[in-house]
């Protein structure tokens, strides 16, 4: 993301954060209009910081224009998430499996250590949490040493987020044994099983599918 420099560029980079996390989260909720005014109020800024991480948004394609000035959170679908699964199966799957093939003592002694900071982080906060859960499926990723790929794989992480939390809102969710996917996963890896490791890396991002059905077929 670029902003520019000085009290404004931070004002802007305030409130894209802050907006962009309502929108991963659900507090603004998928297709909801973004009024300018509304979120100048709501998060104490000027209207020009607004406007300006409203369009790093727009890039992020987490907010849609819909007029020649108006802004709405990207709507939720499932064609969208199945889009998004489909390219994350496909992407996340060669840089796991070439990160398998180059991999090195350092490598996992990191894996091991961003799983062990996840699985920490659980038992804290949710904000802590989110970052050291993305930090894990990054490093999974990340020996894969393509800068293009891992900048693909983590805008789709993103894009996905939006739909764990609306999975999660569903009363089954919560039986759900997240940590026991991690773990299998991590394990497979440092068997260094890239068939085995795929399987449940996959598996980890189609269930969400599975909670998802009932949320989405009326959007």
């Amino acid at each position: 993301m670029n902003v520019i420099d000085g009290k404004d560029g931070s004002a802007t980079h305030m409130a894209y954060i802050t907006l962009r996390n309502m929108i991963l989260t659900g507090a603004l909720p998928a297709g909801k209009k973004l009024k300018i005014e509304d979120l100048r109020a709501l998060l104490a800024t000027g209207a020009s910081p607004v406007r300006e991480a409203l369009s790093l948004l727009t890039s992020d394609m987490l907010v849609e224009r819909i007029d020649q000035r108006g802004f709405r959170a990207a709507p939720a679908s499932i064609a969208n998430f199945d889009e998004i699964l489909s390219l994350r199966c496909t992407l996340d799957d060669m840089a796991l499996r070439q990160s398998i093939t180059a991999a090195t003592s350092d490598w996992e002694d990191r894996l091991v250590l961003s799983h062990h900071r996840m699985t920490r982080a659980a038992a804290q906060d949710p904000t802590r949490f989110e970052a050291a859960h993305k930090l894990f499926h990054m490093t999974l990723l990340d020996n894969a040493s393509s800068p293009m790929l891992a900048r693909f794989c983590s805008q789709l992480y993103d894009l996905n987020i939006r739909y764990r939390y609306l999975a999660a809102d569903g009363p089954d969710y919560k039986k759900r044994d997240i940590p026991a996917e991690h773990e299998s996963i991590l394990n497979a890896v440092i068997r260094r099983d890239a068939d085995a490791a795929s399987a449940a890396l996959l598996n980890h991002y189609r269930r969400t599918g599975e909670y998802l059905v009932g949320k989405l077929t009326n959007l």
